[in-house]
């Protein structure tokens, strides 16, 4: 199939694949079934999103145990929906505690998971961080 290339000189397919111009598409990464991975630094401790750092969640986790904690994720996410869709602030709290639970159990939220007594910086702007110049060297904006 010929490449076509779209009026932002992007071919045609990278952004029916991200749905992006090529700009927003240099912010992420594309996996080989064409979903898009957010950026990752190059320790693996965060991932960037709008160039603001977010801690991943722990790499040494088992697969089950990923598992489990992603599915009670989006079992609490599914139930803050339904609780703001009916205006029910008690069960909103209760899911909302849900997911800050299933954050933490996925290490995304508290206690740090690597053990090397580096800082946090989760939820810093990464032009804030040891990152900075990781990052500038990308060349992205």
């Amino acid at each position: 199939m010929p490449v076509t290339k779209s009026r932002d000189g992007t071919p045609d397919r990278l952004n029916e694949l991200l749905g992006s111009t090529a700009e927003e598409a240099c912010h992420q990464q594309v996996n080989c079934v064409g979903r898009v991975q957010p950026l990752t630094t190059p320790d693996g401790r965060y991932v960037i999103v709008r160039g603001r750092l977010w801690r991943a969640a722990n790499p040494n986790l088992s697969d089950e145990s990923r598992a489990a904690f992603i599915s009670q994720l989006m079992e609490a996410r599914r139930e803050v929906k339904t609780a703001r869709r009916e205006l029910n602030a008690e069960r909103l709290a209760k899911a909302r505690s849900a997911v800050n639970a299933a954050k933490i159990a996925l290490g995304e939220r508290g206690p740090i998971w690597w053990t090397d007594g580096a800082k946090d910086f989760n939820r810093h702007l990464v032009q804030n961080t040891p990152y900075a110049s990781w990052y500038r060297s990308l060349g992205l904006k």
